[in-house]
């Protein structure tokens, strides 16, 4: 066999692995005609189906009648008032000597956010765990590829100030 065949066969592995050799006339997706229906942008909101004001028409009328209609319609649709009990804000629990009690996972997100101040802190791929009791500490790892080694030698250099100021101000609540 000679390199030409070798070169083609390989070349054309190598497309379909990448998925080169698309044709553009594949099926395209047809073009949306209506908006489609979204989620509600947070938990509290609710939208209720409109409530028909007729009875069902008898079986002798055309099927087109009785088919619900799917349009939108000039008439307001009925919604359920959304009503929220007000409750206080959480006490944040404090120790005798005024420090807050936290969770693991709060005082982590406290230790990522003073580490995304420092620069080419990496956007994702940066992971803080929270261990220990009374004297409790942080770790860091990191992703593969997320940062540079010299950088991560740096961030983690400067985790102990951080945990320091922390500690400070901050208890692990258990």
């Amino acid at each position: 066999m000679s390199d030409e065949v070798k070169d083609a066969g390989l070349v054309a592995m190598i497309s379909s692995i990448l998925g080169g050799n698309k044709r553009a006339d594949t099926i395209a997706p047809p073009p949306l005609t209506e908006v489609p229906p979204t989620a509600p942008t947070n938990g509290f909101e609710q939208v209720a189906a409109a409530i028909p004001d007729e009875a069902p028409a008898e079986s002798g009328n055309a099927p087109s009648e009785n088919a619900p209609s799917f349009a939108p319609s000039a008439t307001p649709v009925a919604t359920w008032p959304v009503e929220k009990p007000v409750e206080p804000p959480p006490k944040i629990a404090a120790t005798a000597d005024g420090k807050q009690l936290l969770p693991a996972d709060a005082i982590a997100d406290l230790v990522l956010g003073e580490l995304r101040k420092l620069e080419d802190f990496p956007a994702t791929g940066a992971s803080v765990t929270v261990y220990g009791y009374r004297n409790w500490n942080a770790m860091i790892t990191f992703a593969p590829f997320s940062t540079s080694f010299p950088n991560a030698t740096r961030f983690r250099q400067a985790l102990p100030d951080i945990v320091f100021k922390l500690r400070r101000f901050v208890e692990l609540e258990v």
